[in-house]
């Protein structure tokens, strides 16, 4: 193996400790945290071989492949000796651990991982007001993001789309904010912080290419009698979000966020026409309903 190749390695090994485990380093995952990563992506390749109804079966990782043949005897042992003669982990393997997280192959996951997302930069405190952690804590978890683009033209009604995004809320480890991180088309990436005040929850969301910064504004009512309740959950989220399009205008938009259950979580952003049977009803109704949840900004 090249340098270059540990360093591919590396980013995907970091990639999986931070998807699964919220861990920016795979040095900080241990052994058995590595068997439950790859019995995490087992169960995406055996669902993803039962959805596309592929009779042969599924090519699934062996309990420690992640940890003995690519940790130990690829990482470990180039860390301890720059100069020791490794060989190439399987190229196909690789690419049906990226896949299932929603990647084209291997080549496509290295090309598509070369953003660092700056939190640092999202500022979203307020004085004198105590955070809503208990609230923060039931918004830790995946997410899909439903939000529709209006065509300027009426006569374009029928190529109206809603994009789904895929994201997720963590707390992170050494500051103890809450970041959460989203998905767009092409694997492009939007990163940003959470908060929440009482009953309302802010989000500041910026991108890792261009400057196109987004806020979301919602409120949950009575949320301090509800989270009384240890089996309350959170199932959607309606949020008004606002940002600054390429022309410098003020646009807001009604988003829905639905709560999604990890194991069948797909990381990556989906367009759907309006009238797709994908999109639930609730949703649709909501999104529909144009006059009430998307502001004119002219």
């Amino acid at each position: 193996m090249k340098k270059e190749d540990i360093q591919h390695l590396e980013k995907l090994m970091n990639f999986l400790s931070l998807h699964f485990l919220k861990k920016n380093n795979w040095e900080d995952v241990t052994k058995t945290e590595w068997s439950y990563i790859g019995a995490e992506i087992n169960d995406l390749i055996i669902s993803d071989y039962s959805e596309k109804r592929i009779s042969k079966e599924p090519d699934i990782l062996g309990s420690n492949y992640l940890y003995e043949h690519l940790i130990i005897n690829k990482l470990r042992k180039f860390q301890h000796n720059s100069n020791a003669v490794l060989s190439r982990p399987n190229l196909a393997k690789l690419s049906q651990i990226v896949k299932v997280l929603g990647y084209s192959n291997y080549i496509d996951f290295i090309n598509s991982n070369t953003e660092s997302f700056n939190f640092n930069d999202l500022r979203i405190d307020m004085n004198n007001v105590k955070q809503n952690t208990a609230l923060l804590d039931r918004l830790a978890g995946c997410w899909y993001s439903y939000n529709r683009n209006l065509p300027e033209n009426p006569l374009q009604a029928k190529d109206e789309r809603i994009w789904r995004s895929a994201m997720e809320i963590y707390k992170s480890e050494t500051t103890g904010e809450y970041f959460l991180e989203r998905s767009g088309g092409d694997h492009h990436k939007y990163f940003g912080k959470v908060t929440a005040y009482s009953d309302y929850v802010f989000i500041i969301m910026n991108s890792n290419t261009f400057i196109r910064q987004r806020h979301f504004i919602s409120r949950i009512k009575d949320i301090k009698e509800k989270l009384k309740n240890p089996e309350y959950k959170l199932h959607e989220l309606h949020f008004i979000s606002t940002c600054i399009s390429f022309n410098q205008e003020p646009i807001a938009l009604f988003e829905i966020f639905q709560k999604a259950d990890r194991k069948t979580f797909i990381s990556d952003s989906i367009s759907f026409p309006i009238d797709s049977d994908e999109i639930p009803p609730s949703i649709l109704k909501q999104l529909e309903d144009t006059e009430s949840n998307r502001i004119d900004y002219r």
